[in-house]
């Protein structure tokens, strides 16, 4: 199945995303369609938040290609993952770039590890920091990173963790964290290769994994696409800031 005929959030009306504009005490994450002037044109998709789990530490490690381990420059092995994060604000029914959110993601790497985490029955990586990083959007609203493709392990289906807040000096704070999934075919296509083909067969798919069924994992699908060398995906998600 292709990525593309995914859901990719629940569409709603200009209307729909004036009255949501209005509600308090929410925070929507968006995605949006707009015109040279900015104005909303024709819809807004909502995505879902979705937990934090227990393997996010804020390393302050600012930089885009997150790949290496910044305490020896060793760098893990993937299928090589480009990804674009556009980030906008809704208000007064106008979707603009958000500039200087601070967007951080982190991930496993092939083997299903996590860096800077401890796990009694897994791994225990303290002190390493592969595959985490954050960047800063600037006027256009965008943060890219390079990373890989990231494994799988027994409780997940494959996902990418990202959160977006406000810089430590913004007035009014805020923060909305999310996931990012794929595509099922694309996924056992990737594991079908080294470094991830070693592990066998994955335990877990979208539809089994508790995470992706409870928060509303379809609405939360990255379009993966052949890109140099590797793939590459743009994830459009807007913030109403009130």
């Amino acid at each position: 199945m292709d990525a593309d005929d995914l859901p990719i959030g629940r569409v709603l009306t200009r209307r729909e995303v004036l009255a949501l504009m209005g509600a308090t005490g929410a925070l929507l994450l968006l995605g949006s369609k707009t015109d040279a002037s900015g104005k909303v044109t024709n819809s807004c998709v909502v995505r879902p938040a979705s937990t934090q789990g227990p393997y996010y530490v804020d390393e302050r490690l600012d930089r885009s290609d997150i790949r290496s381990d910044p305490s020896d420059h060793t760098v893990r092995a993937g299928a090589l993952l480009a990804l674009a994060l556009n980030v906008s604000t809704i208000a007064k029914g106008r979707c603009s770039p958000l500039d200087g959110a601070v967007v951080d993601i982190w991930q496993c790497d092939a083997e299903g590890v996590y860096s800077d985490a401890k796990d009694p029955r897994y791994f225990d990586t303290t002190g390493k920091k592969f595959l985490r990083g954050y960047q800063v959007t600037g006027k256009d609203g965008v943060a890219k990173f390079v990373t890989i493709y990231p494994g799988w392990y027994p409780q997940r289906t494959p996902h990418i963790h990202y959160k977006i807040r406000s810089p430590e000096s913004a007035r009014s704070p805020y923060e909305f964290v999310g996931q990012m999934y794929f595509d099922e075919g694309l996924s056992d296509r990737i594991y079908a290769s080294p470094p991830y083909a070693g592990r066998g067969k994955r335990t877990v798919s979208n539809l089994t994994d508790r995470i992706y069924s409870a928060d509303g994992g379809r609405e939360s699908m990255l379009a993966v696409k052949p890109a140099n060398k590797g793939h590459g995906a743009t994830f459009d998600v807007a913030l109403d800031l009130g």
